[in-house]
């Protein structure tokens, strides 16, 4: 098993590295239906989602053998196997990536026929994050400073401080830890319902209301907490909620009021960000209404 890993090591960092003469450029690609699509190397291409025949058809047109989604909607893994793409389903949210998850990416990235196409929805956030993982564990040739400018290429925005920090913080493992790595790679990955992700938007409020009691700055007892992130955090969370799968089947009202949580919460995290007391003040409150509305038609009557 060790042999095999070092094995694959040795063919990912040979793909990545290129020529004798450096390693090959990022290179922005134009794919019908796609968005933000790069070459990352031989092995690794990075964008959006897939959606429909013509789109995976391109995909295998590029040469793609294997497709690897960092989203938290289900993957479409029975067109890409009329395709004869893989379908690979490693999700993770927009605070970071666990370290079991970077592993996950990694031990795919080595194992499983290549060249590798990594996507999240929209190309730019949680996709560049896995690819800047992937390439910091198993390409030498990939430092910090090499991973940050590849999600300011990506167009990875800067607020989510958990993927963005990624370069610094990673340590590279070990083939030794790689082959430690279970190889059972999902088509789909259990990933959050409604109600659990409703769990985490409390968990985000718990956070505000801590910064609300601190004057609109990091708690003194919790110094880790970023105020404007926590509402980046609260964005993004309304926007999976609205995505998944079992929203389309409540009534348009509910889609509404997800709608204006996120709009508060947007408006929130601008008046953070501008240090404008009242306007935070005021958007915390619109915010903390619509929570209430929703609350009381779709959670408290149950």
């Amino acid at each position: 098993m060790r042999s095999r890993i070092w094995l694959g090591l040795l063919l990912v960092v040979a793909g990545c590295q290129g020529t004798a003469n450096g390693p090959v450029a990022i290179l922005p690609l134009e794919v019908a239906g796609l968005h933000n699509v790069f070459r990352v190397s031989d092995r690794i291409y990075s964008g959006s989602s897939p959606d429909g025949d013509a789109v995976f058809a391109a995909i295998r047109k590029l040469g793609i053998e294997t497709i690897i989604s960092v989203d938290g909607a289900k993957p479409d893994a029975e067109t890409a196997r009329r395709y004869g793409l893989r379908y690979v389903h490693l999700p993770f949210g927009y605070d970071g990536i666990p370290r079991d998850r970077i592993l996950g990416l990694a031990r795919a990235a080595t194992d499983l026929p290549g060249p590798i196409y990594v996507h999240c929805h929209h190309g730019k956030h949680r996709g560049p994050a896995a690819v800047a993982a992937i390439q910091l564990c198993i390409d030498p040739a990939w430092d910090a400073d090499r991973a940050e400018a590849w999600l300011k290429t990506a167009g990875t925005d800067p607020r989510y401080t958990g993927l963005t920090a990624l370069p610094q913080s990673l340590v590279r493992p070990t083939p030794e830890e790689l082959a430690r790595v279970p190889s059972d790679f999902p088509a789909a990955a259990p990933v959050a319902d409604l109600a659990r992700l409703m769990v985490n938007v409390d968990q985000r409020w718990d956070h505000l209301k801590l910064v609300k009691a601190a004057g609109w700055i990091a708690p003194p007892n919790h110094p880790d907490i970023d105020p404007a992130h926590e509402a980046v955090q609260l964005i993004e969370h309304y926007r999976e909620a609205a995505r998944l799968i079992s929203v389309k089947h409540r009534s348009p009202a509910f889609a509404i009021l997800l709608d204006e949580a996120e709009s508060a919460a947007i408006a929130l995290e601008a008046s953070l960000r501008a240090k404008d007391d009242a306007r935070t003040t005021a958007a915390f409150a619109r915010s903390a209404t619509a929570c209430a509305k929703c609350h009381e038609t779709y959670r408290d009557k149950k």
